[in-house]
Parts: C-alpha cells; structure tokens; sequence
C-alpha cells in the first residue's frame, strides 16, 4: 500500500465534522505519520550539542569527528574511561601525549558518575580488544577536548545493574536508580506502548483522547477513596478512584468514543501489583456490546504488544467465572501450567500449615500409587468400594497428588487456588519451570455475579465491579426479586494470574440505575443526582473497559513488581522515601480548610518536644 494510499484510508477514517471543519489537523497528523517514518536515530541528536548518543557507534562511523555527552560509567587508571548515556556505552581513549595533558587531567579528576562533554575521532579498537557483547564495541573514541559538565560526589551505590540494592534504598534516591539500564528499557517500553495504543484508538477508530478532573466527589461503593480539603467549612474533595462517571457523562454527551491515560487513586495498601496511585488505559464507547468492547481490547493489545515479546494470538479464550472458580480456585487463573506431580511429604505439611495459618481452613492430601492404591490420611476412614468411587470421581491416574477441603463453596475454592499456586512456587523453586516467564496467557473470565454478599453482614449486598454494571440480558427480571442470583455483562481479562483489566456494558436507564442504588444497594441516590439526571437525557447504551498500564507493562516487561515500571513509586506502605510524603502540616497551614488534627496522646507528647 502506497503512503498516499494510506493517508487516503486514514482520512476517510475520521469524523466528518473533522474533515470539515478541521482540515489544518488532518493535515497535522498526516505531516506526523510521515515524520515518524523518516529516520529516527538523528532524531536523539536533534537540538543539543552531540553528534551522536553513546550507544550508536560503529564501524561505519570510523574516521568521523563525533561529540558525545553522558556519564561516566568506568575509568581506568587514567587510560581510557567508558561513558553511559540512556542509549548504551561508549569507550573514550584519553590522550597521554603532552599536547593534550589538560584533557588527560579533567578527565582523570572527574569522578564516576559526572555528567562530561568529549569531542574526538571514532577508531576501530586493536586486534584482539574488540567487545562482541557491546552494541559499540568494535570501536572507540580519541578525545581530543573535554569538558566536565558536572562533578558527581559519592553516591550511595553503584549505578550497575548486578549490583544488588534493596527496594527501598533504590526508591529513597530514585534519581539515581533511574539512570539503570533495566529502568530505562521498562520507561522507554512503557512510551512506546502507550504510543501504539494511541494510534490504534485515535488514528485507526477514531477515539478522541479527553482528560476528566481529579478533584471530584464521593463515590457510593467500591474501594476507599482519597479526601481532599477545601476552603468551604466541612466540605471535601474525593480523588476518583477511576473516571468511571465522566467516561459515562461523555456517552451522554454525544462523544462516542472517548480513552484517556488515566490517574486514579484509592486509599489502600500497596501490594506487588497495586499503589495508592496508577494508571489505566480508560476506555469508552457508545453502541457497542460485550463482545465488541472485547475485540477492541484484542485488537489494541496485538497493536501495541512489544515484537521482541513475540506475537499474541486472538481472540482470547474465555472462561466463565463459575467455571474459573471451579477449575482453579481462583476469578483470575493462571493457565500456564496444570499441576498434578512432582510434591513431596515436606510439601504437604507446608501447604496444610498455609492453608491453616491464612485461612483457618483444613487441607488433606490423597495420593494415587502405581498399583493403584490410595495413600492418604483418609484412607483409614473410607471402605474399598468408597475408595474406588473417590478414584473414579476425581478422575486421578497413577502418581497423581490431590488437595481436599470441605466448607463453603467460594471459600474452599479459594484456599485450594491459593494452594494450587503455592504448590507451584515450592516445584519451580527446585528448579521445575511451571510457568514460562517468556509465554503470555491472556484469558477473559465473563457471567461475573452482579452482586455479592457483604463479608460483614451477608444480608446485605454489594456491587461485584460497581454500582453502574448492567445486569445480563438473560437475567434483568431477576434483578427485581432475586437480586443475589443476577449474572452481570462484566468482564475481566487475565493475563498470566493477573487482573490487567476490567469492564462491563452500563447501565443506560435512570430507572433502574436508580433502584440499584437505591434498594439493591442501600445507597442515598442523590450522590449520583448528577448522573441520574444525565441518564434521564437520551443515554445510548455504552459501555468500556480499563486496562491496568502499571500490571500490563510489569508483566510484558518481566519486572517483579509495578514499583520498576513507574517512574516515581510510593512503598509498599503507600509512602514516598524520596520526599518523604505524607508529611505533616502546621496547625496555621490547615486553619484555611477548617481542619484540625487530633493527636494520639503519645504521638502529641512527642510533637510538643
């Protein structure tokens, strides 16, 4: 297809009123694919004083005058120094004659880590010396002048990524741990995700990109939000822990297709997976279904999705939530792995003692041998003929190991999904590879519950996803007179054993919205006064999904936690050691917002002092 062709398609593409009334931003985008597809390595060069970054040189280059700019990673007594920047590094000859000894001594003096400035003359390294584990290492470079940009003091470790540093050492001087070769790919692979999912959602199905506030009020139900004093007396901010209703008003409003890399917030603990602040990918269309909210979400995925991860397959399988809970133990399972051999004695008693100590549930084991005999604690209590026809109803075959508990349904579910896991983690830790770091799984689990029983008072209920989740088709006279027993039109998508995403057609009528607030859920509806109204207004039906950008990119990135594929992450306690947020705030900075803080008695004791 010719680029002309392309633009042609493109154009038609857009909304009408776009081509119209908007013919200078049609032109602008079309100027921005054509840029992008020029070259892109002079693009890093472009207005700052280097030639060239320190990962791009080669052989090529021989003979070429260059500038670089970076940090120094290595110095060698006084012979050669090899300078970083984000790109990669770069060997720096430093001249010995005497003609250059101004050069030799700035650089000799300037410590590891200062930010310099060198101009020489790209060489081919001497027999014998070349690197083939460097990008750059078939060549060097002959300084001929030096400046020291920035003299570095001593730092409080190594900016090498095999030297091992604990998390919070690296969050507390982030700055520094940025400048790591694996924090740099995880930033730069997460930009250029984001990007691909741009294109795929404004430049080929029209999406238009809109920022929703972050100061907004009380949402019923769901997570804990953030409060956020205001200058009128009593009165409180909430920071949205989504941009849920504004994605809804801007249906209502006539957008048709709305996304936006979204902040949320929610006041809770930090897990691996989970800060007090992240990103989503938040998406939004009018007139859609389930199943086209899901090929979008396929589609956008196969987009963005890194080539060096290898392609993705779609569409996704799809499983429902009785069946995952059934299956695995689990609403998010991992499908990677089976897990039926390979534990042994110590291995039973570690899983009892977890099930025991985490969920106050009893675990047994029952083990098929080769003649086909039961080894087990139950054996003693069951009869030949029972043994036989638990045998047959497991379906075991012959060294065959199964976990059992007896209790409630979704409760035992989950101990034995937590087991299942657990198991797992004791095999690979003896080097048995369950699950492949470098395969990736995605599953939708669907027919969610709409509605769950509240933990602390099971006579109550409770949203399974949130207050504005349609109930399935199937299901919606149900919703008014067994409530408990409605399926939703919710769906998440799994990727590995993680939740990367969520989402659910809405609800469109005010009514009904309104009597799940108000009868279903025991909410006051006039919280949502504003969004019953907008419903009451022509609402088309509509519906989105959220895609967790911190889970996606830790997953695709392999990292260990969301806390290496963020920029500036809080701890696992929801605190910032770098300036150390939250702080405290004098009485006179709060009196403008009418607060005032009541201190435990020691805690006020220590204050005072």
């Amino acid at each position: 297809m010719s680029f002309c062709h392309g633009l042609r398609l493109l154009y038609s593409q857009l909304p009408l009123f776009s081509r119209e009334l908007n013919r200078p931003w049609c032109r602008y985008v079309s100027s921005s694919l054509a840029l992008s597809s020029e070259k892109r390595a002079s693009d890093f060069n472009s207005f700052v004083p280097r030639t060239n970054t320190c990962g791009e040189l080669r052989s090529a280059h021989v003979g070429q005058e260059v500038t670089l700019c970076g940090w120094i990673q290595y110095q060698r007594q006084g012979l050669f120094l090899v300078l970083r920047d984000f790109q990669g590094l770069t060997q720096i000859i430093i001249p010995q004659d005497e003609a250059h000894s101004h050069v030799k001594k700035v650089l000799y003096d300037a410590p590891v880590e200062s930010v310099v400035r060198v101009t020489g003359t790209v060489t081919s390294r001497p027999p014998g010396q070349k690197n083939p584990r460097m990008p750059t290492g078939d060549i060097e470079v002959k300084v001929k002048t030096a400046e020291v940009l920035n003299s570095c003091k001593k730092l409080p470790f190594e900016i090498k990524d095999f030297i091992k540093k604990s998390e919070s050492l690296r969050m507390q001087y982030r700055y520094l741990d940025l400048r790591s070769f694996q924090m740099q790919l995880n930033l730069r692979l997460r930009s250029q995700m984001i990007m691909k999912m741009r294109e795929y959602l404004c430049y080929l199905h029209g999406f238009v990109d809109v920022e929703t506030p972050t100061l907004f009020k009380r949402t019923p139900g769901g997570a804990k939000e953030f409060v956020v004093p205001s200058r009128e007396p009593g009165k409180f901010y909430c920071l949205p822990q989504s941009p849920q209703q504004f994605k809804q008003l801007l249906m209502i409003g006539g957008l048709d297709r709305y996304f936006q890399v979204a902040r949320c917030y929610r006041d809770e603990g930090s897990k691996p997976d989970r800060q007090p602040e992240f990103t989503q990918i938040d998406i939004e269309m009018s007139f859609v279904d389930q199943a086209g909210i899901q090929k979008l979400t396929e589609g956008l995925l196969q987009y963005s999705w890194p080539n060096e991860r290898g392609p993705i397959t779609i569409p996704f399988p799809s499983m429902s939530y009785a069946e995952a809970l059934a299956e695995y133990g689990t609403d998010k399972p991992d499908t990677r792995f089976g897990m039926k051999r390979h534990l042994q004695n110590k291995d039973f008693e570690a899983l009892k003692e977890s099930a025991k100590s985490q969920f106050n549930q009893e675990v047994l084991h029952l083990i098929l041998k080769p003649d086909e005999s039961l080894k087990s604690p139950l054996r003693k209590f069951l009869s030949e003929e029972q043994q036989s026809e638990l045998i047959k109803a497991l379906k075991v075959q012959a060294d065959d190991v199964v976990l059992l508990a007896a209790g409630e349904h979704e409760k035992v579910c989950l101990v034995l999904g937590n087991m299942r896991l657990e198991s797992a983690n004791l095999l690979e830790l003896r080097g048995l590879v369950l699950r492949d770091p470098t395969a990736f799984h995605f599953l939708w689990v669907v027919d969610f519950p709409l509605f769950l029983h509240k933990e602390e008072n099971p006579a109550e209920l409770e949203s399974a996803h949130h207050p504005f989740t349609a109930p399935h088709p199937s299901d919606t006279s149900l919703l008014y007179s067994e409530p408990a027993k409605v399926r939703s039109q919710h769906y998440d998508l799994v990727l590995n054993g993680s939740e990367i995403g969520g989402g659910s057609i809405r609800i469109h009528n005010a009514e009904q919205q309104r009597f799940v607030l108000e009868t279903v859920l025991k909410e006051d509806p006039e919280l949502l006064s504003h969004l019953l109204e907008a419903l009451k207004s022509g609402a088309p039906p509509h519906g989105g999904i959220a895609l967790g950008l911190d889970r996606l990119i830790c997953l695709v990135a392999g990292a260990p936690s969301i806390r290496d594929v963020i920029a500036f992450p809080k701890s696992f306690k929801g605190r910032d050691l770098m300036s150390n947020a939250p702080d405290y705030i004098t009485p006179e900075e709060l009196e403008p917002y009418h607060i005032q803080v009541a201190w435990p008695a020691a805690e006020a004791e220590a204050n005072k002092n």
